[in-house]
């Protein structure tokens, strides 16, 4: 009994001592036609993640590696509360960024759903 006593404490120590998980609803999911709609009056940060390298959104502010969001905090916002809008080619990495993005402490971040192949397929005549 004891000895279980000791690791259900050593459990709980552990859990109350690790850091907070990020779960991926934390960002906001942005379609297509809204961020078409934002684009006139831009008031965001646009970041294309998507490997290799993409035709850009027009309006993209930066492109970085969604694997190397962490490490390129120089080509970011140095605002936590700027609006990020995030995207990839179909919406995969862009999730991923977006969810390090919220983890890095930034707290409004959208990824926008269906990626460029969907932004292109509203705007394309």
């Amino acid at each position: 009994m004891k000895k279980y006593l000791i690791c259900l404490l050593g459990l709980i120590l552990a859990v109350a001592l690790s850091p907070p998980l990020v779960l991926a609803d934390e960002f906001k999911s942005l379609a297509p036609a809204e961020l078409k709609t934002m684009q006139p009056n831009k008031d965001f940060f646009l970041l294309d993640v998507h490997i290799p390298e993409q035709t850009h959104i027009p309006g993209t502010d930066a492109f970085i590696d969604f694997r190397e969001i962490r490490q390129s905090v120089d080509q970011l916002p140095a605002a936590k509360h700027t609006k990020i809008v995030v995207y990839c080619r179909s919406g995969g990495m862009s999730r991923i960024a977006a969810s390090n993005l919220v983890a890095m402490g930034y707290t409004h971040v959208y990824d926008l759903v269906g990626g460029s192949l969907a932004y292109n397929q509203l705007t394309s005549p």
